[in-house]
């Protein structure tokens, strides 16, 4: 059973992270345009695009900005897909969908720097890379695939051999690896709380700690009810993602939670640091079973991993995993490696793991199963609903608009028996090349 721990107590984003703007719930009954469901990424950059476009637009967020997902996830940002290649999501979804969806991801990263610079969000970013490891040499030939189906559509990705995948990780484990130099991190909590201030802004009217408790139709419109008022809109976006609880029926339904843990080490000595990812890139260790992690500003390195068994229901066996993967990759850190902050939180999963885009009823839509790609991914959606919100045909959308439906049973157990299938697999891949295994693996 997994620990049930507060953010707030276990976070290094909640310890480090620049203020929140000041909000507060809702209190009586408002109009606008536009209400927007959600504090995380979507919601914040929705109200944003829609309150530059000169919308008037309130948005409601049941805790506060950046509890869920955004405040919660390791800070990677990379604009990829996750299990799928480009060609099997063109296959799966079909054009022109495909390749509008692919465009918006591709260049996501263009959006969060952008917003970032243009609002000075305050954040720890930076934009030195991503690399994908290969842990034995059966994997080279999978990246070099990602490096061709990626640079076809714009994105600027190598293939890195082993001297040179040593050389940017520090890392003498990995046989190659997949370099994506556009890619980015920071401190997700931070930039949550940047997109609120900018929102406020431009215009957008937030309130926080008030949850949406019911949406009906109201004289040719749209009431939102909350616990202290209701806003009264001509259009109404769910943007509440794998923390959806209230606010439409069945909504979440149509996801199914895999949950995620992120832990952040004391921070490293300055030699250590000159050895272990010395240049601040994003690391990805190639397995099914992924660790990836980073430094954060203060030089601790920030790891996530999944639950699996054993890890994350015990934590001071998961701290012991974690300690002993990160040396193993990368055995010159001669220091003892403590954890000094560990943390939960939940994806909300699609079994394709790209968004959908719910057609609710006339004027109302939400968005969920973005499925881990939270940051560049919550960062382009806003582009897409305020273009559904301004009135854009949604033959024209980057996302094909689709009634609610609940998730397959399968995925009840898809995504957990997926991890340990990539264990399984990477473990079997590695014994048949003479590859080195990884521990508790």
């Amino acid at each position: 059973m997994q620990p049930k721990f507060s953010p707030f107590e276990t976070s290094l984003w909640y310890a480090t992270a620049a203020p929140a703007p000041e909000t507060g719930p809702l209190s009586g009954d408002e109009k606008a345009d536009v209400c927007v469901v959600g504090g995380g990424y979507t919601g914040l950059t929705t109200a944003l695009e829609l309150a530059k476009a000169g919308v008037e637009v309130v948005l409601l967020e049941g805790r506060e900005v950046g509890y869920g997902g955004s405040g919660r996830n390791a800070g990677h940002c990379t604009p990829t897909f996750t299990h799928y290649s480009l060609d099997e999501l063109r296959r799966m979804l079909g054009e022109p969908w495909a390749s509008r969806l692919i465009a918006r991801q591709t260049r996501a990263n263009d959006k969060v720097s952008a917003y970032i610079r243009d609002y000075v969000i305050d954040c720890e970013w930076v934009q030195n890379g991503y690399v994908m490891g290969a842990l034995h040499p059966g994997q080279l030939a999978d990246i070099e695939a990602k490096v061709q189906s990626y640079n076809a559509v714009g994105a600027r990705t190598r293939m890195l051999d082993r001297d040179e995948v040593a050389r940017v990780t520090g890392s003498q484990r990995y046989y190659g690896g997949w370099l994506h130099e556009e890619a980015g991190h920071l401190n997700p909590l931070g930039y949550a709380r940047g997109l609120a201030r900018a929102a406020m802004q431009e215009g957008a009217r937030l309130y926080t700690r008030c949850e949406a408790a019911g949406c009906e139709p109201a004289g040719g419109r749209w009431k939102v009810r909350t616990a202290g008022g209701s806003v009264t809109a001509d259009k109404v976006i769910f943007a509440t993602g794998a923390y959806t609880v209230a606010g439409w029926p069945k909504l979440d339904e149509s996801f199914k939670i895999q949950k995620v843990f992120v832990a952040a080490t004391r921070p490293l000595s300055p030699a250590a640091r000159l050895s272990v990812l010395p240049r601040n890139t994003t690391m990805h260790d190639g397995r099914g079973d992924i660790f990836v992690y980073k430094y954060n500003a203060e030089g601790r390195i920030v790891a996530s991993m999944f639950p699996m068994g054993r890890r994350g229901a015990d934590i001071e066996f998961t701290k012991r995993v974690l300690s002993d993967r990160l040396k193993w990759l990368h055995p010159q850190i001669e220091e003892p490696v403590e954890w000094d902050y560990l943390w939960f939180g939940e994806l909300d999963m699609q079994y394709r793991t790209v968004p959908r885009l719910y057609d609710l009823a006339p004027g109302v839509v939400a968005l969920t199963g973005l499925s881990g790609r939270g940051v560049p991914t919550g960062s382009m959606l806003g582009g897409v609903l305020s273009e559904w919100a301004l009135g854009t045909s949604t033959n024209d959308l980057a996302l094909r608009p689709e009634p609610l439906h609940r998730a397959p049973l399968y995925m009840n157990y898809g995504p957990p028996l997926t991890l340990r299938y990539y264990r399984v697999h990477d473990w079997f891949r590695s014994r048949m090349s003479g590859a080195a295994l990884p521990p508790h693996a």
